[in-house]
Formats: C-alpha cells, sequence, structure tokens
C-alpha cells in the first residue's frame, strides 16, 4: 500500500527546520507523497484559526530542495485560489524543481468563511465546478504544448504557454479531491489519475459506496477505474501504535484503497508520527 502524509499544521518555532526533518524522514522511511494543504488560515477544526499556515506551494518548494525522492502535492489546491494558469505555473515549476515528483491536486473549493476573511471570491457551486474543469483541461493542453486559444466556460487564454513544460511525462498525476457523485467524481472518471476519499468511520460502507460510484461512472465512458489511484485521508489517533494503523490500513486496503494519506489532528506532524506511517508501506 502507499502511504502519504499531509502537512495541515505548523510549529510555532523553527518551521524550516520542522519541514527539514519531515522531509528527510519521508524519504528515508519510503513514505510516497508529503502533501501541503492549500489554505491562507488554518482550517482544521481541531486547531485555533490563528495557529500558523504556510503558504501550500512555497512549503512545496522548499521540500523539493531538502528532499530526493518523495512526491510533493497539495492536498488540494481550490481553483478560487489563484488563476488557472498561475496554479498551473506553479505545479509545473514544482515538477521541474524536484525533478518530476510533483502532483497536481486540486479542488472545487469549499471554505466560505476562509474566502469572505482572506478576500478570495467563492463563486456558487455549480460555477466552481466549472472552473474545476476548465482548470484541469488548460493544464493537460498546456503540458502537451497546445498553445491554440483555449476557450473554456470561466476561462479564456489566447495563447497558453508552458516553457519550460512539466519535467514528468506526459505530465504530472492529477489528483481531485472530493466525493461528490454529480459533480466531483464523473470528473475524476473522466479526467483524473487520482480521487481523495475520506475515512469515515462506518464499517467502509461509505467508501464501498463510492467507488462503486466511480467504477460505473469509468465504465459507462469506457475507462478502467483501475488506472485511478484511490486514495483516503485519515488522521492519526492519540497514541495509536504502528501495528494498530497498520492494521487499519489493511481494512482500508480490503474496501478498495490503495493508497493512505496520513493527517494529525489540531497538531503538527512529528517525525515519530511518519514512523508510526511507515510501518503499513507493506501492508
Amino acid at each position: 500500500m502507499d502511504v502519504s502524509v499531509s502537512i495541515t499544521a505548523y510549529p510555532p518555532g523553527d518551521v524550516a527546520a520542522a519541514l527539514t526533518d519531515l522531509g528527510h524522514a519521508a524519504d528515508e522511511l519510503g513514505l510516497h507523497t508529503v502533501w501541503a494543504t492549500d489554505h491562507l488560515i488554518q482550517a482544521d477544526p481541531a486547531a485555533v484559526g490563528t495557529d500558523p499556515m504556510l503558504e501550500a506551494y512555497a512549503v512545496l518548494d522548499f521540500l523539493a530542495a531538502t528532499t530526493r525522492r518523495v512526491r510533493l502535492g497539495a492536498m488540494v489546491s481550490p481553483v478560487t485560489f489563484r488563476p488557472p494558469a498561475l496554479l498551473i505555473k506553479a505545479v509545473t515549476s514544482l515538477d521541474v524543481l524536484s525533478g518530476g515528483r510533483a502532483w497536481f491536486g486540486v479542488g472545487a473549493g469549499y471554505q466560505q468563511a476562509e474566502g469572505r476573511d482572506m478576500g478570495l471570491p467563492l463563486p456558487p457551486a455549480q460555477e466552481r465546478f466549472e472552473r474545476l474543469d476548465d482548470t484541469i483541461r488548460l493544464a493537460v493542453r498546456m503540458w502537451r504544448g497546445d498553445t491554440t486559444p483555449f476557450h473554456g466556460l470561466h476561462t479564456r487564454a489566447e495563447h497558453p504557454v508552458s516553457s519550460p513544460g512539466p519535467a514528468t511525462t506526459p505530465h504530472p498525476p492529477i489528483l481531485i479531491g472530493g466525493t461528490g457523485e454529480r459533480r466531483t467524481l464523473p470528473l475524476v472518471a473522466e479526467l483524473a489519475d487520482a480521487c481523495n476519499l475520506f475515512d469515515i468511520p462506518d464499517g467502509g460502507v461509505t467508501i464501498r459506496h463510492k467507488l462503486a460510484v466511480l467504477h460505473d461512472l469509468c465504465a459507462a465512458i469506457g475507462r478502467d477505474d483501475a488506472a485511478i489511484a484511490k486514495t483516503v485521508s485519515t488522521a492519526l489517533a492519540d497514541g495509536e501504535a504502528p501495528d494498530q494503523f497498520a492494521e487499519r490500513c489493511g481494512r482500508l486496503r480490503s474496501y478498495g484503497i490503495d493508497h493512505v494519506v496520513v493527517i494529525a489532528r489540531g497538531c503538527p506532524l512529528t517525525v515519530a508520527d511518519l514512523q508510526c506511517a511507515a510501518v503499513a508501506v507493506a501492508v
């Protein structure tokens, strides 16, 4: 099983040293990816809104320079935070600087309070999903070197150039976050290389259902859903032992999950958390 970690909180002290330690540990322990949550203010409901929060692509570019193997990505970037071409350029730059280790993690966005507090646009849901569709299609076109005019539902780019192109061939894998059956999962089926679900404590009922919906959506368009990595975000419990976490990952695998993304609730990840998570790599 692939095991990743997602940075959702930052320590108040020497953040650069803490990130360096986490990146080195992720490299050495064989973890798949280090993700960074893409918010401007702390969004973890178990944390305080004034707790430290860094801009995601600054963190990922820092990690690109201080790691050598682990993949890097945002979990996930709301399309309302940056103009599409700027977001695509940020991901492309990360891929180039990391030597081909970037993900393109993206979603429609949902945080109304953050948008209001930070002066960010948050259009109605339908428009956000249309903008998500525009952004992914523009990214794929730019990454294959197509500079012809792009006219999406909300995005116009008359000469979209991606120079340099990404280091990854054909492009950084696209992960779409969210589980909606009317908008999100159809986009996953058509355009994504990975999806991200949530670890709901219901014995796997929700996860199995969402994956069945995704399977049917892929079948309807003639795509094998095995080509889509099924990831799930799950929080380490206080005092959870490595063998307990590995057992939990085994259950998630039995539901159809093949990639676990570990978070810590209300506090920064530690190297000890990464050591606990790494035990599940062999599951």
